[in-house]
């Protein structure tokens, strides 16, 4: 005897609360560089690190949680995003933070061959970088 039925019962459809959408968390993390400067390295950690620890809370209350890592190494990439600094977070768009404060980052002057400037964390007052 061979059973027809879909879903999570031989019951029918009836006995089956619908499928919820998941709602969609789209996290971008923008950069200049992974293997040499250690504010994009830092913030990526970070990164992955909070993901790690909201993920289940944010699964079960019903969120994908999307992350594209985006390696900006051309202009047209930077004039795409709308990169403005190096490294960049932004939540479903919008970036984590709202004042864009920058210092000279010496990796990325080093791998760029000029004189290069990279995000600023400020968090309490307290700047990291």
């Amino acid at each position: 005897m061979s059973n027809n039925f879909t879903g999570c019962c031989s019951g029918g459809s009836a006995c089956c609360p619908p499928q919820q959408e998941k709602k969609r968390l789209l996290i971008d993390f923008l950069y200049l560089d992974l293997s040499v400067c250690t504010r994009c390295q830092g913030a990526d950690n970070n990164l992955t690190q909070a993901i790690d620890e909201v993920s289940g809370v944010l699964e079960a209350a019903g969120f994908e949680i999307v992350v594209n890592k985006i390696n900006v190494t051309t202009k047209e990439l930077a004039i795409k995003h709308q990169f403005l600094s190096s490294p960049t977070i932004r939540i479903n768009g919008v970036d984590l933070e709202l004042e864009v404060k920058e210092s000279t980052c010496q990796e990325c002057g080093d791998l760029c061959g000029d004189e290069t400037d990279c995000r600023v964390w400020v968090y309490e007052g307290v700047e990291y970088t």
